[in-house]
């Protein structure tokens, strides 16, 4: 991106500024990975003309000079008019890295858009479908004059239609369908002049959603996103000259709060969920510095600032519980960090909450880049919390892929900050994901184990490792729906796979759709990895094969290829075909196929070819014990 020049300007320019110099250039497109990091810069008027500004890019421009950038097809629909949303899913998509690319309904055609199979919107093909619900959806349908019970029948009857769309989306098969809950505005619940038939309305609304944020269960294409919470933070729930002369039943300013919520989801769906929260100590996670105050002149709890620092560290321990991985990266010594983890009366965190503790006097950059070698993740996949701007600006700059958050000397605003772009939110928590914490401190014992042989075979030999590969199991679809979205660098093909299309491959007789289960003398990994393959003739296509970092260079995936080829042969193929598609993450897959007796046999595009024609199958590797359970051949 182009800086401005120190001779012909006295300030910088703010980032709106830098955007629209862009734009007007025509270099929008071209500098389109910088957006996010303005866009994160930005709030109020300029962020609305920056809305704006990204809605009239052409996406088609962006990925020519940027084919790497994830698009994200959304389609639009709903009852009201929804023309506001558009430029905000633009931008908030932006500022994951993501390119929105939107199709818009026409008016009042939702119940057409998603019964139809050969409607517009479908023809899109679209990722994620969001139906906006809104308060009209029902007014519009009672009687003059009305009391509750009218409410109530009309209510019944949406929840009706809402459920037979669900159900037909879900048929489909393809995509994510996104409803929203329905605000009740004042205006509505203060027609009825008595405290009693308001208390009546607004029990059976209340109802009404409870209802609707049920729909997506059992139904895991279907999400309901809950407007509520935004609407209590003051974001106003209409504008009633916009709702009345132009039919946008919802305001702009909480379309574009509920297109943040849509941005998350999206972030999601594109396998960029964070995985690690990396926290400084002094100043973030409690008050003080340690080094200079002592571990009983900290401030964590018993005064003012003090029980917001404990407030902070109450909403971490939260994320933590739910596998998100908590470090700690802190310019002290480590033996202090560690007596306050473990014996300070009033700490909330403790040592065992924390996957690792990096508490030293070098570099933060270089503790979060050692520590993502340790975990063998990629520092993209990190949050990083200090209350230091300088510390903030060496990571920024030194790991560029790391999510910093700004946090600053008020720390009753600490969990805000760290909560507001939900870097963390995915759709569903799996059994591993409530253990994850446990595995990954079981991989540094492994690790340890390793340091202490003098060579990996030796280590590999001791390890006791047993692989289970298997058919998916029904109750197995959201985890194997989850490795394909959460990994990035044992990743044949970076195919993203949402919980109903992992469902539906169950059902394909052509398909062959696999766990991998990994255990070993330090514990039980749990389903690590998948494989999907699928008949095609005489030939078996392994469409993909993914593991993940936590059991990498052991030979499982060597296991599993090769209990693939062996199946294909005894089922009666004669050859069986393997694709690798490059990404920034999964280079080092390039020759994985080669090096397993497979031959090149052409590349299309970004997509390589592979061959094995089943004459020399290599057994398992010696170290691991492995079982088979692929059907048809035990």
């Amino acid at each position: 991106m182009t800086e401005p020049d120190p001779q012909t300007t006295d300030t910088p320019d703010t980032p709106i500024e830098v955007l629209l110099r862009l734009y007007r250039s025509g270099l929008l497109a071209a500098e389109y990975p910088c957006v996010a990091e303005l866009l994160n810069l930005m709030s109020g008027a300029d962020l609305e003309r920056a809305r704006h500004l990204l809605s009239r890019l052409d996406p088609d421009e962006v990925t020519r000079e940027h084919p790497s950038v994830p698009s994200v097809k959304v389609a639009v629909t709903g009852h009201g008019t929804l023309s506001a949303l558009v430029p905000a899913l633009a931008a908030e998509l932006a500022r994951h890295g993501l390119l929105a690319r939107t199709y818009l309904s026409d008016f009042d055609c939702y119940v057409f858009d998603l019964t139809d199979s050969d409607s517009e919107l479908y023809a899109t093909e679209p990722d994620m479908v969001v139906c906006v619900l809104d308060p009209a959806i029902v007014f519009d349908e009672v009687p003059l004059p009305w009391r509750p019970a009218d409410v109530a029948r009309v209510l019944a009857e949406k929840l009706a239609v809402f459920e037979t769309l669900a159900h037909r989306f879900t048929e489909r098969g393809e995509g994510t369908l996104v409803f929203n809950t329905i605000p009740l505005p004042r205006r509505y619940v203060h027609q009825l002049v008595d405290l009693s038939s308001r208390a009546e309305l607004s029990a059976l609304w209340r109802e009404a959603n409870a209802r609707l944020l049920r729909i997506g269960d059992g139904r895991p294409s279907v999400v309901v996103l809950d407007i509520d919470p935004l609407i209590a933070e003051g974001v106003p729930c209409e504008d009633v000259r916009m709702s009345i002369y132009a039919k946008a039943y919802l305001s702009a300013d909480l379309l574009a709060s509920y297109a943040r919520e849509l941005g998350h989801l999206a972030r999601h769906l594109r396998g960029r969920t964070k995985k690690v929260l990396v926290l400084d100590l002094d100043d973030t996670i409690w008050g003080g510095v340690l080094s200079e105050d002592g571990a009983d002149g900290i401030q964590v709890a018993d005064s003012y600032r003090g029980e917001a620092f404990r407030s902070f560290q109450q909403v971490i321990k939260q994320i933590g519980s739910q596998g998100v991985l908590l470090a700690v990266a802190s310019k002290n010594d480590v033996e202090p960090v560690r007596e306050v983890l473990t014996s300070h009366p009033r700490m909330t965190l403790r040592e065992e909450d924390f996957v690792q503790i990096a508490a030293s006097w070098r570099p933060k950059h270089e503790s979060i880049a050692e520590l993502a070698r340790t975990l063998n993740l990629g520092t993209d996949s990190f949050v990083f919390v200090d209350d230091s701007s300088f510390e903030r600006a060496v990571v920024h700059r030194s790991l560029p892929g790391v999510q910093v958050i700004q946090v600053d000397d008020d720390p009753a605003l600490h969990l805000d900050r760290l909560l507001r772009d939900g870097w963390f939110t995915v759709r569903e928590l799996t059994t591993e994901d409530r253990t994850r914490v446990v595995k990954y401190r079981e991989e540094l014992v492994r690790k340890d184990f390793l340091d202490s042989f003098d060579s990996v075979e030796g280590y590999l030999r001791e390890l006791g490792l047993a692989v289970r590969l298997a058919v998916v199991e029904s109750s197995e679809v959201a985890r194997v729906s989850q490795i394909t979205l959460r990994t990035n660098q044992f990743n044949l093909t970076t195919e993203r796979l949402q919980p109903s299309e992992v469902a539906a491959l169950l059902k394909d007789p052509a398909a062959l759709t696999l766990a991998i289960h990994a255990r070993d003398r330090f514990g039980d990994n749990g389903l690590v990895g998948a494989v999907f393959a699928h008949r095609d003739g005489d030939q078996l296509r392994v469409d993909n094969l993914l593991l993940s970092c936590r059991v990498f260079s052991r030979g499982i995936e060597e296991a599993c290829l090769g209990s693939v080829l062996r199946h294909a042969r005894d089922t009666g193929a004669k050859a069986v075909l393997g694709t690798y598609r490059p990404t920034a993450k999964n280079a080092k897959l390039r020759d994985f196929y080669a090096r397993h007796g497979f031959e090149l046999i052409g590349t299309e595009g970004d997509v390589t070819t592979f061959r094995h024609d089943l004459a020399d199958i290599a057994p398992p590797p010696g170290h691991i014990q492995l079982t088979e359970r692929l059907g048809g051949r035990n």
